[in-house]
């Protein structure tokens, strides 16, 4: 490989997206000296781009068509995009500021900005970025947090198998943290020296999955301009991790078998075969035995892949965790948020850990990270609380007192209009902004609930 295409492989990749033509042609210019860049016209491109190009960072305008900045961030995170994320805006407003950065965005340039500015924000924040990936990955090793019977028991079996190059399957409710216990594997393993690489292998289309996996010589196929090294070559002496593992293709599974038997493998336009000394880790959130059944997977590559099974438990089934790891996450945000605090009533903390928690401990982080970023100082009440904790509560209070359903539908309903009145100083127009309804719809159901109008539109 020639030192230009060495050094062109070793550039960090930024994502551009905006609308207007003459900004991203401006700071592609601009920025391709130094970085490789793509473009994308408007939010739909954008997520797209990530499924043929991982950045390293994001520069996102806030007003687009369709899917405008801030809902093209939350779809990102919600599919488990961590790229760095700056938002672009030629409108200066704090809300917009606050949304932006509750849903994980990193910083707020305002248009039109300075371009030496800007160049020295991507540089930071991406070698911040290098150093906080390393450094979460260290730390993660010792952070699950708990102490109720199943994480007790979770940690035992986790430093019992650790020991062993047996095949692990990982399962587990959606954000319940099956990566972490992967990182735990590996940390307290022989190959803790050696390289952890995670694939997942939901965010992969099954025509790259492959090239991903065991990497392409140059000319392979199209696109194919450059030797890769696929992910289970980087990971030889070390711990390879496929997490969403139900979700591959069957004709994907098919190689995946062939490499878990022999760990023998061929790039993607190679007739010599490689062979590496990796562990595998698996996970899933689906039911791979009724997948099975469903003749959606391989009943082979089941057995193979589930040597030991390590199922990690809900986060409704270790309730009496939820306080512990609040406070943990305070402390990882705290870096973060320096200027917020937050504090929960007695009341809100017991609604917490009653609370089902659907999305396990990744929704309590969100929830927790959101009360930072808002910079709430006082404590949190119940009535602060998001609807469907509180709809929870009152669902709860309504079974022990014998109050029926309708009662207390009525009574959460007549909550959350109350309190959408209040803060839109009863002007009703901007209640029904804030509950996501039309001020129709709203007037009918004050004067069905008997709510009386403080003021008006």
């Amino acid at each position: 490989m020639s030192n230009e295409s060495q050094t062109e492989n070793t550039k960090k990749n930024i994502l551009i997206v905006d609308d207007e033509p003459g900004i991203r042609d401006s700071l592609r210019l601009i920025l391709q000296e130094n970085f490789t860049v793509v473009t994308a016209a408007n939010g739909l491109e954008a997520v797209a781009a990530f499924d043929k190009q991982t950045p390293d960072l994001v520069l996102l305008d806030v007003t687009m068509p369709e899917l405008d900045g801030i809902e093209t961030l939350k779809r990102l995170r919600d599919e488990g995009k961590k790229a760095p994320v700056i938002m672009l805006s030629a409108i200066n407003t704090a809300q917009t500021a606050v949304q932006a950065i509750k849903f994980g965005a990193l910083d707020y340039v305002n248009k039109p900005f300075d371009i030496p500015e800007l160049t020295t924000l991507i540089i930071q924040t991406l070698a911040k970025n290098s150093i906080t990936e390393v450094t979460q990955a260290e730390e993660n090793i010792c952070t699950i947090v708990g102490n109720s019977s199943p994480i007790v028991e979770l940690k035992a079996k986790i430093n019992q198998i650790a020991t062993h190059d047996a095949t692990v399957l990982i399962t587990g409710e959606s954000g319940t943290g099956k990566e972490l216990v992967a990182r735990a594997i590996h940390q307290a393993s022989n190959r803790k020296d050696k390289q952890f690489v995670a694939i997942n292998c939901a965010a992969i289309p099954e025509s790259l999955i492959e090239s991903e996996l065991f990497g392409h010589e140059k000319g392979a196929f199209t696109h194919a301009v450059d030797k890769r090294i696929g992910h289970c070559e980087l990971a030889d002496g070390g711990t390879l991790f496929l997490d969403e593992i139900g979700e591959l293709s069957l004709t994907v599974q098919v190689k995946l078998l062939r490499f878990l038997q022999s760990h023998e493998f061929y790039r993607v336009g190679s007739s010599k075969s490689q062979k590496v000394n990796i562990r595998v880790l698996a996970a899933t959130n689906r039911n791979l035995e009724q997948a099975i059944k469903e003749q959606a997977f391989r009943q082979d590559l089941f057995y193979r892949l589930n040597v030991i099974n390590l199922h990690i438990p809900s986060l409704k089934d270790r309730y009496e965790d939820v306080p512990e790891l609040i406070e943990y996450m305070k402390g990882r945000f705290s870096k973060q948020y320096p200027q917020s605090k937050v504090a929960f009533s007695a009341d809100s903390l017991r609604a917490l850990i009653e609370y089902d928690w659907p999305g396990n401990v990744r929704e309590l982080e969100n929830m927790i990270e959101s009360f930072l970023a808002l910079g709430s100082e006082a404590e949190i009440q119940i009535e602060d609380l998001p609807a469907k904790v509180r709809q929870r509560q009152i669902t709860r209070a309504s079974i022990e007192n014998k109050v029926d359903f309708s009662e207390a539908e009525r009574n959460f309903e007549k909550e959350i209009i109350s309190k959408a009145l209040r803060r839109a100083n009863f002007i009703q127009t901007r209640a029904a902004e804030l509950l996501g309804i039309s001020r129709r719809i709203l007037k009918y159901k004050m004067d069905k609930l008997g709510i009386v109008a403080g003021g008006d539109a």
